[in-house]
């Protein structure tokens, strides 16, 4: 359902998205809206944190990878900071592996970055107005029991993830060493290690190497 904005008083978005080309075509875009207005900026989940209590937004778009914190663990501490805060995910990553994922971390909706910018309009609309964003075939998916509950129903391959393992591919994937990885997690490098090796053993994978090729191949495909 689509809800027309209120051009008087335009729901003001804060934007968190660490690629600035990204982040500013988002900004025009928002700003051409007459019902909407860009408050303010972060290109990680701590500037967001530190900025979006003074700005007030209606609504905060967050993508999913941004350095330190994941964009999941960012939606999870808006949602404890403000219950009444309108969170939609703007991603390159397949919405049927992380959509429920996000409803369950507090997300309000889900939509891809290669999506129209008319449809991005029409999520922000769907949300404020009160509803929940996801497309079609996931409502369709989630309706089926027993499918994507937390806690059941997740065998196999990257479904089967944690939040916090689906991270470590990520991070993996974007050539992060282990050093780096446990400075950015706060880890030692020893738990990453550890880690890495429960990683591969989840996905069926012989070898470390194998891992790794797996993310970076996993991280390219955009999915």
């Amino acid at each position: 359902m689509n809800t027309s904005l209120n051009v008087d008083t335009p729901s003001r978005v804060f934007i968190v998205e660490d690629h600035p080309v990204f982040r500013e075509g988002l900004a025009q875009i928002l700003t051409a809206e007459p019902g909407l207005a860009v408050c303010g900026q972060a290109g990680d989940a701590e500037q967001a944190l530190r900025d979006i209590p003074s700005c007030a937004p209606a609504l905060v778009l967050v993508d999913l990878s941004l350095p330190g914190k994941s964009g999941l663990e960012l939606l999870r501490e808006l949602r404890a900071l403000d219950p009444k805060l309108k969170l939609l995910v703007v991603s390159m990553h397949d919405e049927a592996l992380y959509a429920d994922r996000v409803l369950r971390a507090g997300g309000d909706g889900y939509i891809m970055k290669q999506e129209d910018p008319d449809e991005l309009v029409r999520a922000i609309q769907d949300i404020l107005a009160g509803h929940i964003y996801v497309s079609e075939a996931v409502l369709a998916h989630r309706a089926k029991p027993g499918v994507l509950k937390a806690g059941g129903g997740e065998t196999n391959g990257l479904a089967s993830l944690t939040d916090a393992q689906l991270n470590l591919l990520q991070l993996l994937g974007r050539g992060k060493t282990l050093a780096e990885i446990g400075r950015e997690l706060n880890l030692s490098v020893r738990t990453v290690a550890n880690r890495c090796v429960q990683l591969r053993k989840r996905l069926q994978l012989e070898t470390s190497n194998q891992l790794i090729r797996y993310a970076v191949c996993w991280v390219e495909s955009g999915v």
